[in-house]
C-alpha cells in the first residue's frame, strides 16, 4: 500500500532521513504547555520515539524517531494527554507569542490570550505557502514579530496628564526615544518620537498618564533562505476588533493574489504593496 507522505505532513509527520521514521512536529499555542502535556509528550517519546525531544525556533516540540505502523497508536497516545499534532506545509503555522502582560513586567498585552485567538481563527488554514504568525508583548521584541508574515507587537498609546504630573523626571529617563524632556521644571512630550513602549507609564509614581493598550502590526516580515524586515501601514492598531479585521484581510490578500509556492512578502512586491495597503487602510477605517 502506497503511503501518503503529503497527508502525513500535512499532518505533522516529517520524513526523516531514516526509511519509514519521522519527526512528530506538534500542536503548541504561544509556547505553552501544560505539566500534563509535557508528562504525555515525555512519554510517548520514551516509548514511541528515541527517548528525547526537539524544540524548534518557533516553539514547537518535535518527537523525533516515531515509526511509520506506530502513527495511529501514537496520535491517541497523545490525545490521552490532550496533545495533538501539528501542521507543516502551505498553510498557517504555530502563533507564537512571548509570555507578555500576564507575566512579563515590559509587556503591554495578554499575548498568550491572542495567540490562541488567532490560533482558533486561523490554525492550518489552507494557503499558497506557510503564513506564520508572531506576538511580542513590547518594544523589546523577543519574539521578533517583523520576521514573520503577520507580526503583531503590544505597546501604548500614552497622554500626560499635566494635573497629576508632580515633574519627578523619572519618565524622562526611562524613556529610550527622548521623547519627553524636563526643562526649568516642567515636563514636555514629542509624541511623534514616542515609540508606544510604555516605560513612562510603568515607570510613572504618580499616575500621571493615561494608557490606550494596542497593536503595532506588520506585514511581509522573513527569515531563511531571503530575509526581509515586515512592515507597518497603521502605526498603532488601539482596537481590538479592528486588530482581527486587517489580519482577516491579510489573509485574504495573500490567499487571493499569491502564487502557489509564493511567500507573502514576494506577494506584495508583485501586487504592489500600495494595493494590500490600500485594502488595510479600509479595513482599519471601516471596521
Amino acid at each position: 500500500m502506497a503511503v501518503d507522505y503529503a497527508a502525513l505532513k500535512k499532518g505533522g509527520f516529517m520524513r526523516q532521513k531514516q526509511k519509514n521514521n519521522f519527526s512528530l512536529r506538534l500542536r503548541v499555542v504561544g509556547g505553552n504547555l501544560t505539566a500534563k502535556q509535557l508528562a504525555k509528550i515525555a512519554e510517548v517519546s520514551e516509548k514511541y520515539g528515541d527517548g528525547y525531544v526537539h524544540l524548534t525556533s518557533r516553539q514547537s516540540v518535535e518527537i523525533p524517531f516515531i515509526k511509520l505502523e506506530q502513527i495511529d497508536e501514537v496520535k491517541n497516545a497523545l490525545a490521552q494527554g490532550e496533545v495533538a499534532p501539528g501542521v507543516c506545509g502551505p498553510r498557517v503555522r504555530t502563533v507564537t507569542a512571548c509570555q507578555g502582560a500576564a507575566v512579563c513586567p515590559s509587556g503591554c498585552i495578554d499575548t498568550y490570550a491572542l495567540a490562541k485567538e488567532l490560533d482558533e481563527r486561523y490554525y492550518a488554514r489552507e494557503l499558497p505557502h506557510k503564513f506564520k504568525f508572531g506576538i511580542t508583548g513590547c518594544q523589546n521584541n523577543c519574539l521578533k514579530a517583523e520576521e514573520n508574515d503577520l507580526g503583531i507587537k503590544g505597546g501604548i498609546q500614552v497622554k500626560w496628564v499635566e494635573d497629576a504630573c508632580i515633574q519627578c523626571g523619572v519618565c524622562v529617563k526611562a524613556c529610550r526615544t527622548e521623547a519627553i524632556t524636563l526643562e526649568d521644571g516642567k515636563i514636555s512630550i514629542d509624541y511623534s518620537k514616542c515609540n508606544f513602549c510604555g516605560r513612562c507609564t510603568k515607570a510613572c509614581p504618580a499616575d500621571a498618564y493615561e494608557e490606550t493598550h494596542g497593536y503595532i502590526v506588520s506585514f511581509g516580515g522573513l527569515f531563511g533562505n531571503s530575509i526581509a524586515q515586515g512592515e507597518s501601514v497603521i502605526p498603532f492598531i488601539e482596537d481590538h476588533e479592528k486588530l482581527l479585521k486587517i489580519c482577516d484581510v491579510a489573509i485574504q490578500f495573500f490567499e487571493k493574489h499569491a502564487k502557489a509556492g509564493e511567500r507573502f512578502k514576494f506577494t506584495l512586491d508583485r501586487v504592489g504593496h500600495d494595493v494590500f495597503e490600500k485594502e488595510i487602510r479600509e479595513a482599519y477605517e471601516n471596521g
